[in-house]
């Protein structure tokens, strides 16, 4: 159930995400999401190379493999051919 409950997350954070530039690199594009949720969640996904946090900030940053990560999870999910609604 714990490994589920992260994948929503980060399934979430994509869903609610944007994307903006850089300020470290202005020709760059970030993606950013809020990070109310459960600080184990975060840290558990921040282990696993699929956000950054940052201190003293309200969001986090996806990292290229969460973004592929979140993108599997939403074909997983929501396609008709990936569709397993028994997961509910």
């Amino acid at each position: 159930m714990e490994k589920m409950i992260v994948e929503l997350c980060l399934l979430l954070m994509y869903l609610t995400g944007w994307e903006e530039d850089s300020r470290q690199k202005p020709d760059e594009k970030i993606f950013r999401a809020w990070k109310g949720y459960l600080f184990e969640v975060l840290n558990k996904l921040a282990d696993e190379k699929m956000i950054v946090q940052f201190q003293n900030t309200k969001s986090v940053t996806l990292t290229e493999a969460g973004k592929q990560k979140a993108q599997q999870l939403k074909d997983q999910f929501f396609s008709e051919k990936g569709a397993n609604h028994d997961k509910w």
